[in-house]
């Protein structure tokens, strides 16, 4: 497993996480072998957030620490918060109210990282900075950082905090990365060269902000997976070729083109399943050649200028 250093403590996590979103319905002995797969695979990294199964998948670990405590200080929790009755919402107080929501369904007394959940249009950057910094000193949350923003609506929010963002998560896999393509595609008088997020890799890796790939193996807003998907039989045939080669499976090479970006990559499974919480871990032994990285582009129907 490889690791980044993550938020103002330098915390070391895991490239690849594990997305709770799927997890609500999981037994005591499902939600066990899950974390305990995922820690012996080197992933440390747990992925959740309040409106996951209405904060069903918090209880299961809650109830999981409540059996084994000593599983909390294996691993880094994140949750985010933000998104209720059909809007987004980063007013303090209600910041404030849904990390004691979270604390309490975990059954834990602090989360490693709290993410805002999509962006607030109407966001008061001082008002989110004054909540960061009550949960910061009363020890609730060691880090913050946001969920699919652009530049400058980061750039906005930094503003009124004391820290710096530590994360942005963000929807991308090989076929869905319109912020790989319009950085391609610069000054181009087409689809690919519309810039929609004002260069939010770049960004990121100015500010040494980690961007966690959410839904990586799906082929549009939840469009289902491309891997196996008759829309994609070049990228689907190159990637079996290249996990032929390399004697691994179609998932982890397609996890370890995200992986090959360089930025503090993270990439955040979706699956429930131990066998490919291990094949995910694999991608972290692969290192992608730059051709066989713009091969796969390529082959998931994008055009080089």
């Amino acid at each position: 497993m490889k690791y980044i250093e993550f938020g103002p403590q330098k915390d070391k996590v895991s490239v690849i996480g594990v997305g709770c979103m799927r997890i609500s319905q999981m037994s005591e002995p499902e939600a066990e072998a899950f974390v305990e797969t995922s820690l012996d695979a080197g992933i440390n990294f747990f992925d959740h957030a309040d409106i996951y199964g209405r904060g069903a998948s918090e209880r299961v670990f809650g109830r999981l620490f409540a059996d084994k405590p000593s599983l909390r200080d294996k691993m880094f929790l994140q949750s985010k918060c933000a998104i209720h009755d059909g809007m987004y919402d980063f007013s303090g107080d209600y910041i404030l109210k849904s990390v004691d929501g979270i604390l309490e369904r975990l059954n834990t007394d602090h989360i490693d990282s709290l993410l805002l959940h999509r962006p607030d249009a109407l966001m008061e950057p001082d008002e989110v900075g004054e909540a960061f910094d009550k949960l910061k000193a009363s020890g609730k949350v060691r880090s913050f950082g946001v969920s699919n923003e652009n530049r400058f609506q980061m750039e906005l929010l930094q503003s009124g905090l004391s820290d710096a963002i530590a994360a942005n998560q963000i929807q991308m896999s090989i076929v869905h990365c319109p912020t790989i393509d319009a950085g391609i595609n610069v000054n181009m008088m087409n689809d690919p060269g519309v810039m929609r997020d004002g260069g939010t890799i770049e960004y990121c890796r100015l500010k040494k902000i980690a961007v966690q790939c959410w839904s990586p193996l799906q082929k549009g807003f939840f469009g289902g997976v491309f891997l196996g998907s008759e829309e994609y039989p070049k990228l689907n045939e190159l990637l079996s070729a290249i996990a032929a080669e390399k004697n691994t499976s179609v998932d982890a090479v397609a996890y370890a083109w995200l992986l090959r970006i360089p930025a503090k990559m993270q990439v955040i499974t979706g699956t429930t399943k131990p066998s490919r919480i291990l094949e995910a871990a694999k991608a972290t032994e692969i290192v992608l050649s730059k051709k066989e990285w713009y091969d796969l582009y390529k082959a998931a129907g994008k055009q080089l200028p």
